[in-house]
């Protein structure tokens, strides 16, 4: 006999979904700390380099780059962690019919929401690298960078989305949690 499944998750993931699950992870932790790094410097560039340069009257350092690293770095973060909020089943989801279906019933339900997750996924692909194509032409004021690196976020994300959707829709639905459920069938999150 085996032991039951976690809550959230029907069945462990085997060693190639946690490696692919684990690259996105690294990405997200390393512009997580980019960016606390870029607010601690725009901080102290703001009120203790300049306030130097004010007193000692020398010219102004331009740290403009700054608020572009710091968008740059959110547009990023957005999108690689909602791909791994699905992967984790971490978006928040809201039972209404589903918990009083037979175990049978929800099997065809869970593929469709999945494989509709992963249809929004491909759109954001799509116009992901739509956006980035037609803004590859344009760079950004500050940091000189392509714009199209920063466009392509939508569809790395989306990609993700689309990965980890299909993923989870080959998977059996999870167990249900009598006691995450109240009587308006409103779950936390992860239960899907």
């Amino acid at each position: 006999m085996t032991a039951p499944a976690p809550r959230g998750r029907a069945e462990p993931r085997g060693w190639l979904g946690n490696v692919v699950l684990l690259a996105p992870k690294f990405v997200l932790t390393g512009l997580l700390i980019l960016a606390i790094a870029d607010m601690v410097f725009g901080v102290f560039m703001r009120y203790v380099v300049t306030a130097i340069t004010d007193r000692l009257d020398l010219d102004p350092f331009n740290f403009f780059f700054v608020e572009e690293i710091g968008e740059y770095t959110l547009t990023w973060l957005t999108m690689v962690g909602a791909g791994i909020g699905i992967a984790e089943r971490a978006h928040f989801t809201l039972h209404v019919l589903t918990h009083r279906l037979p175990r049978a019933a929800e099997r065809p339900i869970h593929v469709a929401t999945h494989v509709l997750i992963a249809g929004f996924g491909a759109l954001a692909v799509w116009y992901g690298v739509q956006l980035a194509i037609v803004n590859s032409a344009l760079n950004s004021p500050a940091l000189e960078i392509n714009l199209a690196w920063v466009y392509v976020a939508p569809a790395v994300g989306g990609g993700l989305i689309v990965l980890y959707a299909l993923a989870a829709a080959f998977e059996p639905p999870p167990l249900p949690d009598p006691g995450g459920l109240d009587e308006t069938g409103i779950a936390a999150a992860g239960d899907d």
